[in-house]
């Protein structure tokens, strides 16, 4: 265990991913898990009335992925994500797959957000409360960015009622997934440190 978990020989993890050292093999599983987890994510859906967009998980899960994989496998994962489910891949949103047109904005802000908050945890975002609060509103407003932009324009709506659809009823449950990585992301690393302290003392 002192091989292979990269803080116990003495290394600065980058993010969580890197704590236990790296190889390509290593890397395509991490991406392609991420991937798939982020699909399990989107089918904890619920309908907003009125909305093409559902409250879901993926979110959570895409900014979760970021934070653990770092910028370069965070965006990595996400492109696979968008690009399996447009090939065919029923793992949108309540099993969905092709192009949405009207939630496509989303899809791809998931990329550019699971990137940014890859470079902010890589910095060492994810290891303190608000700074990981602080990564998980960055992503979302990146999200948001290009999501309700593109909403409008597809649904022919003006910005104030993109803005209605496809923002506001989510707020709070962001706000809340937020407030859960703040202490997910700090405990984990708190984990990885014990073990690493346990990994020298067997070393």
């Amino acid at each position: 265990m002192a091989d292979g978990l990269a803080v116990a020989a003495g290394h600065r993890a980058g993010v969580l991913a890197d704590a236990w050292g790296g190889s390509l093999v290593r890397d395509v599983a991490l991406v392609t898990g991420a991937a798939a987890v982020v699909g399990v994510a989107a089918q904890v859906s619920v309908t907003v009335p009125g909305s093409p967009v559902p409250v879901t998980g993926q979110t959570f899960a895409v900014l979760l992925a970021g934070t653990a994989l770092g910028p370069a496998r965070g965006a990595a994962s996400m492109l696979l994500y968008v690009v399996a489910g447009a090939l065919g891949v029923p793992w949108f949103a309540d099993g969905s797959h092709g192009w949405p047109a009207a939630t496509t904005g989303y899809l791809l802000g998931f990329v550019l957000a699971a990137a940014v908050a890859g470079r902010l945890a890589s910095t060492g975002a994810d290891r303190r409360p608000l700074r990981m609060f602080g990564t998980m509103v960055a992503g979302n407003v990146l999200i948001y960015a290009v999501g309700v932009p593109w909403l409008a324009i597809a649904t022919g709506v003006d910005v104030t009622t993109a803005l209605l659809l496809g923002l506001v009823p989510f707020l709070p449950g962001d706000l809340l997934k937020a407030l859960l990585a703040a202490g997910l992301l700090p405990g984990s690393w708190r984990l990885v440190r014990r073990l690493s302290d346990g990994a020298r003392r067997r070393g």
